[in-house]
């Protein structure tokens, strides 16, 4: 028989039906177990009996007591289990890890209560102490005194060795002391390396400048044995590099006109007819603003800047008209070629490149046609007439970008309509021919590669073109190639050498358009920007020998050199930077000589005979 009754949670359950004997039974049971409990207890068989008190903080079981293996169930084992891992690692009353020496020794110290918690020796004999009478285990309050403290062989020992802890943080000091070093010598070797590659650079600054010394000192002597088997003229030169010098006879002796200053020039071009100097500037007061500036060549040297779209960046070239000077032509970085009138101040026409602009030019034939060379090594020509697309588009030898064009002067040996311009490149000069009738197929342009002088290839790196219209002299400037090793490569410097931007020693080549060729004539070392893309100019003195005139790397002055020969035959005033560009203009009784450096431009003028 059955009887329902509710359970701890409220559902109901079925108790089973136990009789009057039964219970009876158990009862004597009971009262059996209680009496030995009490009667026979003793402290040898409390050695050998040590119960395990289980404890749960779920709200459902109290703090159970099972004893020995008796002990079931699968909760009860998974929390012996955790207990027995926590006492093998640490005392519970300190937290302090066992040892295997000093206060908590695992050999002597590690202990247990009847009740079977487990604890450090020095830690319970000191909370038994402190309580007396009262006291009891820290864990569970079961009554405990001092006599009660027993050994405990756990299966679970976890020892920090204090030995091996004192090795592991010493060789720890080491490795991070050993590093340090390590990073130490290696700043020092790349200071080491960064030195002595700057002075080797020294070094070859010096043999340059020594080797270009000796030109000059050859040049002078040569002069002076000449001046002195002559009664021509007297041969005047000052102690210093920086002083002027030339032939006192001579008519075709530059002498310094004005000197405007100016702020963040770049390039600039002169119209002689108009008395108007054209740079084109950067100006760091506005933000870095690119604009253009009329100067008045006549007192008191009025001044007006022509502000350019943002989008047009940097000018890399600029040239005025040379049959109509109310235009100017300029190439941009912003992939732009556009024309300026010199009368509105407005830009007229605009052509969008497919790359950045690095030179353009005039048509000396025609002055509807202009050219452009781009970054990507294309040269590209339009006629003004048409705005929109190229009229022809061809590509270089290389992607290198063309940095001069040069248009040239039509020869009678050429196809009529044929247009002929010269480029110069990394890689030397070439020459491009346009519009010809056997280049055409209906209004397609065949695809023609660039004639590649070969008088101008394997001689370095050119870095400036210079053409003279009416006498076809060209002059070509190279500085040495730089060959870059493996390891230079993959270890860089780290701070810019002190040489850098000083000049190294170049070579000048002198050429001379005859007919459909070009006639090599002479070749003379020079120091050469190392960095730049130097401009230079081509003076034609009619009855005279031409003369060259470039920037000087060491003096920062212009320098004056007769063709084909070299020999410098004038040194003007110098600057107190480098000389960014050089432009020569002439009318009917007089050369002017113009010469720009970051903030000055100088002019020079002499009489033509």
């Amino acid at each position: 028989m059955e009887k329902d009754v509710t359970g701890p949670t409220g559902a109901l359950m079925a108790e089973p039906y136990i009789t009057d004997e039964q219970e009876h039974e158990a009862m004597q049971s009971l009262e059996i177990g209680l009496e030995l409990s009490e009667s026979e207890y003793s402290e040898d068989e409390d050695e050998d009996f040590i119960p395990v008190v289980e404890l749960d903080s779920s709200p459902r079981s109290g703090g159970d007591i099972f004893e020995g293996d008796d002990a079931g169930g699968e909760s009860s084992q998974s929390s012996q289990r955790n207990r027995n891992e926590f006492d093998g690692l640490f005392c519970p009353i300190c937290l302090e890890a066992w040892t295997s020496e000093g206060n908590h020794h695992i050999w002597c110290l590690y202990i247990c209560l009847p009740c079977g918690h487990v604890f450090g020796l020095s830690c319970i004999e000191k909370w038994l102490r402190q309580r007396g009478r009262l006291a009891k285990c820290p864990q569970c309050n079961r009554k405990g005194t001092l006599k009660d403290i027993r050994k405990l062989f756990v299966p679970r020992i976890a020892v920090v060795d204090e030995e091996s802890q004192k090795r592991i943080r010493f060789l720890e000091e080491k490795c991070a002391s050993l590093g340090k070093k390590d990073v130490d010598l290696c700043k020092k070797e790349s200071e080491w390396k960064r030195r002595e590659t700057a002075l080797q650079l020294e070094v070859q600054k010096c043999k340059e400048r020594t080797i270009y010394l000796e030109h000059l000192l050859g040049d002078l002597q040569s002069r002076l044995a000449t001046a002195g088997r002559g009664s021509q003229g007297q041969h005047e030169f000052g102690n210093s590099i920086n002083s002027d010098f030339y032939w006192q006879g001579s008519s075709s002796c530059f002498k310094l006109q004005r000197e405007l200053q100016v702020d963040g020039a770049r390039l600039f071009d002169v119209d002689t007819s108009g008395k108007i100097l054209l740079l084109a500037r950067r100006v760091l007061m506005m933000g870095g603003s690119h604009v253009l500036t009329k100067m008045s060549l006549i007192p008191p040297h009025e001044s007006e800047d022509i502000f350019l779209s943002p989008s047009t960046k940097i000018i890399k070239d600029l040239h005025i008209s040379p049959t109509n000077g109310k235009l100017a032509l300029f190439a941009s970085l912003g992939k732009k070629l556009s024309v300026l009138s010199m009368e509105s101040n407005n830009v007229i026409l605009s052509y969008d490149l497919p790359a950045a602009a690095w030179s353009c030019s005039w048509d000396l034939n025609c002055s509807h046609y202009v050219y452009a060379g781009l970054q990507n090594g294309s040269l590209l020509v339009f006629d003004m007439r048409m705005t929109g697309n190229p009229v022809e588009s061809r590509l270089g030898h290389t992607n290198n970008p063309i940095h001069t064009v040069q248009s040239l002067q039509h020869i009678s040996t050429l196809p009529s309509g044929v247009k002929t311009v010269v480029s110069a490149s990394s890689i030397g000069m070439c020459q491009w021919n346009f519009g010809g009738e056997e280049e055409r197929w209906g209004a397609i342009s065949f695809y023609v590669w660039p004639l590649l002088i070969p008088e101008t290839t394997n001689q370095g790196v050119c870095i400036s073109l210079a053409y003279c219209a009416s006498s076809d002299d060209i002059v070509v400037s190279y500085r040495p190639r730089v060959e870059m090793s493996n390891e230079a490569v993959s270890q860089p410097l780290l701070t810019p050498s002190p040489a850098t931007g000083q000049g190294v020693l170049g070579s000048h080549l002198h050429l001379k358009r005859v007919g459909s060729n070009y006639e090599k004539l002479g070749v003379a070392c020079s120091t050469v920007s190392d960095i730049r893309l130097p401009k230079s100019s081509i003076i034609d003195r009619q009855n005279q020998k031409p003369l060259f005139a470039t920037g000087d790397e060491v003096s920062c002055g212009l320098i004056l050199r007769e063709l084909p020969s070299f020999s410098v035959t004038q040194r003007l005033n110098s600057h107190q930077h480098f000389i960014y560009d050089v432009k020569y203009t002439s009318t009917h009784s007089q050369g002017l000589l113009g010469c720009l450096s970051q903030d000055t431009v100088q002019l020079f003028s002499t009489k033509l005979s």
